[in-house]
């Protein structure tokens, strides 16, 4: 009993230093207007009202600005618009951005082409420079696209720590495929509508649903191991697909910091939902991997295990949900 209030208490302890979904990046959008010239979009997470982080765009020596920088607050962001030039084309030159961005996780930065192309790269923020290559074909915009998919889902901790809780209730091959497979085809749905623009549900409120599912899951677990089994463990793919239809939408705003090229939306959208996919597959097969390999080796951690990690997840989902609707 002691060994399990400690390892509660510690999970408890930990949960405000957890980040759910670590994707708060800035964004550098150039679009080409003309021969030689571009706007520039540059966008950075506001902390508050007053205070705009010291990040700013460095232009390769050379360049013209064209127009004053135009700033507008959006509530979570600071926004700066301006036009340059530079004579032949910004082909082969390198972007950088210079200063300091506390709490910006990275630099989503996009090139749109005068016709119709685009080039889409996640700059870590070590080092955020960006190199305007030669226009790309569609097989490098679809990996790109993959590529931001399966590094999205394995840094957004709410998703699969919903992800893991239902691997936590849900019992044999078939209920586990069917339970993943009803989330996957549900996320889908609403991240396409929401990004071709067939649904619009505002950012903060689906957030704060999404860590209240993943309490709600873990809750579920807890209730199961005490003898007494919810909805969830006797129809999880209803409860996947009904939650799922909202990480579809957490997913679509993610989707919409990185921007879709205008040439291939459907294959950017495509490969963006068969990347999360390819996470997603990922962090299932290696929870199920560990736990045949225990099994296989005769450990047995005993029952308590679940319900300290479900009283851990719960713990961060509450600690999320109180910090998303303060945000509102």
């Amino acid at each position: 009993m002691i060994r399990r209030v400690l390892i509660v208490g510690l999970l408890i302890l930990l949960s405000p230093n957890a980040i759910a979904d670590v994707f708060r990046p800035a964004y550098l959008e150039l679009r080409e207007i003309g021969t030689g010239r571009y706007t520039v979009l540059w966008r950075v997470p506001a902390q508050n009202a007053g205070v705009r982080l010291a990040a700013y765009v460095g232009m390769p020596p050379g360049t013209t600005r064209l127009s004053e920088p135009r700033t507008t607050f959006t509530g979570n962001a600071w926004t700066e618009r301006w036009d340059v030039e530079y004579p032949g084309g910004l082909e082969g030159q390198t972007i950088t951005i210079e200063g300091r961005a506390v709490g910006v996780t990275e630099v989503i930065a996009r090139l749109e082409r005068a016709d119709g192309s685009s080039q889409v790269e996640r700059l870590a923020m070590a080092a955020p420079a960006f190199t305007i290559d030669a226009p790309l074909g569609k097989g490098a915009v679809a990996w790109s696209y993959l590529v931001i998919g399966v590094e999205h889902i394995l840094g957004g901790i709410d998703h699969l720590l919903f992800v893991l809780a239902l691997l936590l209730i849900v019992k044999g091959a078939r209920r586990i495929v069917a339970t993943v497979t009803a989330f996957t085809i549900a996320h889908s749905i609403t991240l396409a509508a929401a990004t071709i623009g067939w649904a619009r549900v505002p950012g903060p409120p689906v957030e704060a649903i999404i860590a209240l599912s993943v309490m709600f899951v873990a809750a579920e677990v807890v209730h199961s191991r005490r003898g007494s089994p919810g909805l969830t463990e006797r129809a999880p793919w209803i409860v996947a697909f009904g939650f799922g239809l909202l990480h579809g939408f957490g997913f679509a705003g993610a989707l919409a910091e990185v921007g879709l090229p205008e040439n291939a939306i459907p294959l950017a959208l495509f490969t963006f939902n068969v990347g999360v996919e390819i996470g997603q597959l990922l962090f299932v097969a290696t929870f199920l991997l560990i736990r045949y390999l225990s099994e296989k080796a005769a450990l047995k951690p005993g029952d308590w295990w679940p319900i300290a990690t479900a009283y851990g997840i719960g713990s961060v989902a509450v600690f999320w949900t109180i910090e998303r609707v303060a945000g509102f």
